[in-house]
């Protein structure tokens, strides 16, 4: 039976991002009737990154009540929400916190990640990324049950970062998704958590959730919730997926060889596959996508973020302007983390440095523009590598792809055009995935509710004066030890072809 979108209806996609929470409306045709934000507050100690997860739910329901404030609530149909990667908690069995919320790229779980590896290796050998990341939410749950008193409670619940707001949305405990379990172990293509893995490394029976595909409605809005956030009772709740799927979704990369690009804080890659990609280095994993498909990707800890650090209360657009016109070819490795380097390499000892020197504050800018693009070239150079189809579209979405500038580089540093959708971000790809309640399929949805926007095509030129450079960069990276060699050798064939 066909399904079609109900053309009145609205939906809603809320997404957590590491600086803010935000609320989008969503008609069935793509437009953004109302959208509002709060922000966010983290607090980082060395490797630690931590948020308060009361506060996920309270700027989700102001930014909730500013953005609806206006739409008949008759026409207001489902919500899905995105979240940080990664990112849990400890609660009780009326989902109360017990711990702070540690965030995406906390690294504090080295040594527990050493113990997940040794139990684990042969399920994460199936499921293609090797091993996982002191940052992945298995070993930060490990380091809760080894440091947290309130771990040995009983009903002690693991939480995705997802998961309490859906919890407070519902008033009850709904299924958490498969995407936001990735990084919690969950057998992606057996559907069920790795039980002798989970014994084996002392997890407790009943702390995990249940779990569903991306898209399942896991319940509905209460009246509390309601109240809270304007959001009408009775209003269909999606499972969601992590950020960067969302901004996937939302950029309407979802054909075998598209890819988004998400530059936000740190830099997200999502592609399309018709097969699972198997990473030996470990830094790149697969949710699973619509319709069979896979959606490879990583997260690098380098990113727009450095910006905000390197240029605290800086005229961003004349700064732009400035760099715009500069020569200099000085180029900044734009390390966003404390922690290392997570993705396209894993280099936990990775810091920033600047190749060149840069003569003036524009200059210096520039080089960590241009740094950011040398790490996106880098991510198409090893996903190549790895087998992964990478000739298709590719979209840009994130903050960092509201500078027109900082496009077009990135344009002329990978040699490929680029498509900058028009709102294009992980909330409107919660939208599009709230709007699957009706029946219809996730590429469907897109078609109708995701506007692509305009392409940006290379200049030759300018991509043959920086490929040079890029070479260099590569070297440095592999002279510091970060950078495997082979990596380098495919990255400057295919730079020869």
């Amino acid at each position: 039976m066909q399904h079609e979108l109900e053309r009145d209806a609205v939906w809603l996609g809320l997404d957590l991002g590491t600086q803010s929470a935000r609320c989008v409306a969503v008609d069935s045709a793509g437009e953004v009737l109302a959208a509002a934000s709060r922000p966010l507050t983290s607090h980082r100690d060395g490797k630690r990154h931590e948020q308060d997860p009361e506060q996920w739910w309270s700027a989700l329901a102001e930014a909730s009540r500013e953005a609806l404030a206006g739409i008949d609530p008759a026409r207001i149909k489902g919500l899905a929400l995105d979240g940080t990667s990664g990112t849990i908690l400890l609660a009780d069995a009326d989902g109360t916190p017990l711990t702070r919320g540690l965030m995406y790229d906390d690294g504090r779980a080295a040594e527990q990640a050493v113990r997940v590896n040794e139990a684990g290796a042969r399920v994460w050998q199936e499921l293609g990324y090797r091993s996982m990341q002191p940052s992945w939410a298995l070993p930060k749950l490990l380091w809760l049950l080894d440091h947290e008193t309130a771990a040995a409670g009983t009903g002690v619940r693991l939480l995705h970062q997802t998961d309490y707001v859906t919890w407070r949305l519902a008033g009850r405990q709904p299924a958490s998704d498969a995407s936001h379990a990735l990084k919690t172990g969950y057998h992606l293509t057996e559907d069920r958590w790795p039980a002798d893995v989970m014994a084996g490394l002392g997890v407790p029976e009943g702390l995990l959730p249940e779990v569903v595909s991306p898209g399942t409605v896991i319940g509905a809005v209460c009246a509390e919730a309601a109240a809270a956030t304007s959001i009408p009772e009775g209003t269909a709740i999606v499972a969601g997926m992590t950020d960067g799927c969302a901004a996937q979704i939302g950029a309407g990369a979802l054909t075998p060889g598209a890819w988004n690009s998400v530059l936000g804080t740190t830099l997200v890659f999502k592609g399309v596959s018709p097969h699972l990609v198997r990473d030996p280095g470990g830094v790149v994993y697969c949710h699973r996508g619509p319709g069979g498909s896979w959606l490879p990707g990583g997260a690098s800890s380098s990113g727009a973020g450095v910006i905000s650090r390197e240029f605290p209360g800086a005229d961003l657009a004349e700064l732009t302007v400035l760099a715009a016109e500069s020569d200099s070819d000085a180029v900044a490795y734009p390390l966003v983390s404390t922690g290392g380097e997570r993705f396209p390499f894993r280099a936990p000892e990775a810091t920033g440095f600047v190749l060149g020197e840069p003569a003036t504050e524009a200059e210096r800018f520039h080089a960590h523009l241009l740094g950011v693009a040398f790490v996106e070239r880098l991510c198409f150079d090893y996903l190549d590598l790895l087998g992964a189809p990478v000739d298709g579209p590719l979209t840009l979405t994130g903050g960092g792809a509201k500078n027109p500038y900082w496009c077009r580089l990135r344009a002329d540093v990978l040699g490929r055009p680029v498509l900058r959708p028009e709102q294009a971000e992980g909330a409107i790809g919660m939208a599009v995935l709230a709007a699957t309640s009706s029946g219809v399929s996730v590429q469907d949805a897109a078609a109708a509710m995701v506007r692509t926007g305009a392409q940006i095509a290379p200049d030759a030129a300018r991509h043959r004066r920086w490929t040079p450079r890029y070479l260099e960069f590569l070297d440095e990276l592999v002279r510091r030890g970060w950078l495997d060699e082979s990596v380098a050798v495919h990255a400057k064939g295919r730079a020869a072809r």
